[in-house]
């Protein structure tokens, strides 16, 4: 189940004398990430490099700025997607301490200051929820109502007419079964409406 975290994490990691400075953080999507790594570079003039990895929104980035190609940014991102992470971008500042590292060590650097970092995070499952709406006679308002209250449904709206019409949302996993149930306990008496394309 893909996860996220509920605050950013950090960790420094000194590898001969290079300083890497780790942050993981809750991020939206690709802009808000640019934002974050745009800022880094003002707080961090001095800094030899800016990697970051993103996992958002259906977005990924893997950025090695300047490190050679594939020793930052991919390995950074391979951190998150192995702890099934989405809405998270890693960030990992450099500052170089003189003596070179080697594409290995500086796959393990970044690696390292990531996972390093992620250990204290806590993470959140993400619940994908579904939209359900539909109409029931006024006298199963009340029924259906303690159902979507036992089910813990989110209600987001209800209005009466000819009949009362009831939108709301469920983990996308429990709303077929809601509905069966439903369908059930109304008799056949609920109407469930489908989105126009």
């Amino acid at each position: 189940m893909p996860q996220t975290i509920a605050a950013p994490v950090h960790f420094e990691l000194i590898i001969k004398k290079s300083r890497f400075i780790a942050c993981v953080q809750p991020v939206s999507d690709r802009t808000a990430a640019q934002t974050v790594v745009a800022g880094l570079r003002v707080e961090h003039p001095a800094a030899a490099h800016v990697c970051w990895a993103l996992l958002a929104g259906g977005q990924s980035a893997a950025v090695d700025d300047g490190e050679p190609s594939g020793t930052a940014g991919r390995p950074m991102l391979d951190v998150l997607r192995h702890q099934d992470l989405e809405g998270v971008l890693a960030t990992v500042v450099r500052y170089f301490g003189g003596v070179k590292l080697g594409a290995g060590g500086l796959v393990r650097a970044y690696t390292d200051s990531v996972a390093q970092a992620l250990l204290s995070a806590q993470k959140i499952p993400i619940i994908k929820l579904q939209t359900l709406r539909c109409t029931v006679p006024y006298p199963l308002e009340g029924l259906l109502r303690r159902e979507l209250e036992l089910a813990g449904a989110q209600l987001a709206g209800v209005s009466h007419g000819e009949a009362v019409a009831f939108e709301f949302s469920l983990p996308a996993t429990e709303a077929a079964p809601f509905q069966t149930q439903m369908n059930e306990s109304c008799a056949g008496r609920i109407t469930w409406l489908r989105d126009e394309a």
